[in-house]
């Protein structure tokens, strides 16, 4: 499988670096590479009552440039703007499961955005989780009832704390059978 990492707006080249690393790791024969072009963040997706951006415009906007790439399986968003989606106060990613595209935030990631001090390690560790849970969606792996893995809902940052940047065997396998069916 190939997967290709889509900047939206601004994001920092080592968080690019780490989640495609992580990827890489994590998903057995794949190849993972930062796209150079950068997507902008689409200006129809800021709600200004909500001071947020809706995930499901900009992962749309993600899911036409994977829909025209033909260098990748799957496409992943990163962007670094609050996103919600509809009946959720925040989200942080989505994907079209069993689609070709992902999109995670880094907004919330971030230790400073709870008023703790910045940890590096620690927001960098969050995004390989996130960026590993919405492409295993895009797997069509659902989320995994065993709060380690990394496919469990994190309904909070606590929960994505919890859990590690790993695939519980069964969500592996789900995954090994998805990349090995695409040829």
């Amino acid at each position: 499988m190939k997967v290709g990492i889509l900047q939206v707006g601004q994001v920092a080249p080592h968080v690019l670096a780490v989640v495609e690393d992580g990827l890489t790791k994590t998903f057995p024969d794949t190849s993972v590479s930062v796209i150079r072009e950068p997507l902008p963040v689409p200006l129809n997706a800021f709600d200004k009552k909500r001071n947020q951006y809706n995930s499901t415009i900009i992962l749309n906007e993600v899911r036409v440039y994977a829909a025209k790439s033909h260098d990748f399986h799957r496409v992943l968003g990163v962007v670094d703007v609050d996103i919600f989606t509809s009946g959720l106060n925040y989200v942080f990613g989505e994907a079209y499961t069993s689609g070709n595209a992902g999109l995670i935030s880094l907004w919330r990631l971030k230790p400073e955005f709870y008023k703790d001090k910045p940890d590096m390690a620690l927001y960098l560790l969050r995004a390989q989780k996130e960026a590993i849970h919405e492409v295993g969606h895009t797997l069509n792996v659902r989320h995994c009832p065993r709060s380690l893995c990394v496919m469990h809902f994190s309904n909070s940052i606590f929960d994505t704390d919890k859990k590690q940047n790993l695939l519980c065997d069964e969500c592996y396998l789900q995954t090994a059978i998805a990349i090995a069916n695409l040829g």
